[in-house]
């Protein structure tokens, strides 16, 4: 029998570690199944909380144990992105497919930095598919991040280098004393501000464009700030357009800021955090229309792709231009033609990340095991479901629309004489009940219920329920207070 190292934290009996894994699974399953049995959202009991401030202990306690304590303490008090009812944020709700793949890709323990590797080629794979998706050449260049802000950030940095070159890397951004200037919208998300922040352009060299009535980037307003700014000597470099804005899910004219950045020589980076992959549905992705002459493309996996968090992605037009922003040799890098080091480019050619998780595979298996065509449909079904609400809303003299419904996004409220407080209440005693998860926005200075529906176990009955919830506690919220007329 081959020695067993002293210092092994493998288990010491591998058949009672394998029920009990067995175990585990089986819980997260039923879990997953009973989705509507449980509320929400529950708020978490001070005393719960405590006891996550424990000094560490000398970690003598089985699996076993340390199980029932997530079961009791954790699971019940999580934020509940998982549940048909959750529609506050953008969360995607992920698939017990993909929590299989997780599993997976946690015991292979595959650190996708480099080297000759299949968990690599999976990540090729699925480059490969964005490349088609998109429609960009088959020299693009993709890399799996923590999410968009990560891949909004790295598409800064390539802008950068394909306007100053890449001695940028060695001279900074200061070299040659010019003073560069990136646009976007004045709804983008805040991930395009810190970006230029982390990038060193700081955040006063960023425009944020004002919007029209339907909440796109004025592109009148766009090209004047274009113009004035090269007027006063600065060099714009870089416009991110949104697919899918984080406040009521607009999408920016493409076609036109792809020919604005065309004509002006400018980076076109679009933020598609949750809404690119809405190319995947047909009903929808005519209206990406010039997504796929952008110079770079942010989105998630893990919003409407439905993959377990997290798993961001960046698509690059220039892969050699990408490659040429990050790659850093050095002795512990060094390629081969053959062994363990070959298969150069590595991903961390591409990225800051050396040390990086086998995100690919929850998204491989995903794809592999749905299909483009049903995630498609899963996603133009939260499109669907929108436009119910909007119905709801639309037929309830006491409900008030507040934005378009571009999407998958409905911002409302309930009428009342003091409605910012009123549906500020709404909101919690919503979440607080279980029933439903919104959350709030605010547009044009008025509070608005905000709802963005994601998951895919979401249904009709789901959207009648929030709708209901709200009127009736509109009603208790706003019983003191003199009612505005509908």
């Amino acid at each position: 029998m081959l020695e067993t190292s002293k210092n092994t934290l493998d288990p010491s009996d591998w058949n009672a570690f394998r029920l009990q894994g067995h175990r585990m699974l089986d819980d997260m399953m039923d879990y997953l199944e009973h989705q509507r049995d449980q509320p929400v959202w529950q708020p978490m009991p001070e005393e719960v909380r405590l006891s996550f401030r424990q000094a560490l202990d000398d970690g003598q306690h089985d699996l076993e144990s340390a199980h029932q304590l997530f079961m009791k303490d954790v699971l019940p008090y999580a934020l509940g992105n998982v549940h048909p009812g959750f529609m506050g944020w953008v969360h995607g709700g992920g698939t017990p497919i993909g929590m299989l793949a997780e599993m997976l890709a946690a015991g292979l323990n595959a650190n996708l930095g480099g080297r000759d590797q299949a968990p690599i080629e999976i990540e090729r794979q699925v480059v490969q598919w964005t490349r088609e998706l998109f429609k960009f050449p088959e020299t693009a260049s993709g890399l799996f991040v923590t999410g968009t802000s990560m891949a909004n950030l790295i598409g800064v940095l390539i802008a950068r280098t394909a306007l100053l070159g890449v001695g940028v890397r060695h001279e900074g951004i200061t070299a040659g004393n010019r003073q560069l200037i990136a646009y976007t919208s004045a709804n983008a998300h805040v991930s395009i501000v810190q970006a230029m922040d982390i990038a060193g352009f700081g955040s006063n060299a960023l425009r944020t464009i004002p919007v029209d009535e339907r909440y796109q980037m004025d592109i009148a307003a766009l090209e004047l700030a274009v113009a004035e700014d090269r007027k006063a000597g600065m060099t714009p470099f870089f416009i991110a357009g949104t697919v899918g804005t984080v406040g009521v899910g607009a999408i920016d004219n493409l076609h036109s800021i792809a020919e604005l950045c065309e004509r002006e020589n400018i980076w076109f980076h679009v933020d598609g955090a949750y809404g690119a992959l809405a190319m995947l549905a047909p009903d929808i992705a005519p209206r990406l229309q010039g997504i796929e002459r952008a110079d770079s493309i942010a989105f998630d996996f893990h919003k409407w792709g439905q993959v377990p968090y997290d798993a961001g992605f960046i698509l690059v037009r220039d892969g050699e231009l990408h490659q040429s922003a990050f790659a850093s040799p050095a002795d512990y890098l060094k390629r081969e033609s053959r062994g363990m080091a070959a298969g150069s480019p590595w991903p961390c050619d591409f990225g800051p990340d050396l040390s990086r998780g086998f995100r690919a595979l929850k998204t491989w298996f995903t794809l592999k095991v749905y299909g483009a065509e049903k995630l498609g449909q899963v996603i133009s079904n939260t499109c669907t479901l929108a436009q119910h609400m909007k119905r709801r809303i639309e037929a309830e003299p006491l409900l008030e629309l507040l934005a378009p419904v571009a999407l998958n996004i409905v911002c409302f409220r309930y009428r009342s004489a003091d409605a910012n407080r009123i549906n500020a209440d709404i909101v919690i005693a919503l979440q607080e009940s279980g029933i439903a998860a919104p959350s709030t926005t605010t547009l044009n200075g008025q509070l608005a219920i905000r709802a963005a529906i994601v998951n895919h176990r979401t249904t009709a009955n789901d959207i009648d329920a929030l709708i209901n919830a709200a009127l009736e506690l509109g009603k208790i919220a706003s019983k003191n207070t003199p009612q505005a007329q509908p």
